[in-house]
């Protein structure tokens, strides 16, 4: 079952704000990525790029940009519940 992104807004320093379709509210941080997978590096290394994320159409995941973007099951499974 997909737990689809309603909104999504950058609100401390590689931490995300996750909203679902069905009202859980999810903090999701990004930073233990930098780790895994270096195209997220680029969330460090570019200027103002992590606060532009948005939700992909449909509310499967989120993005930043074509490189680097996350599923809406990872933000679930892996979100902290507020």
């Amino acid at each position: 079952m997909f737990h689809k992104v309603k909104e999504v807004k950058a609100i401390e320093e590689y931490v995300l704000e996750v909203e679902f379709y069905d009202g859980i509210i999810k903090k999701y941080d990004v930073s233990p990525l930098f780790e895994k997978w270096k195209v997220f590096e680029q969330l460090k290394t570019e200027d103002g790029l992590f606060k532009q994320v948005k939700v992909d159409q449909g509310g499967y995941g989120i993005s930043w940009n074509d490189e680097i973007d996350l599923s809406c099951e990872e933000l679930w499974n892996n979100g902290i519940a507020q």
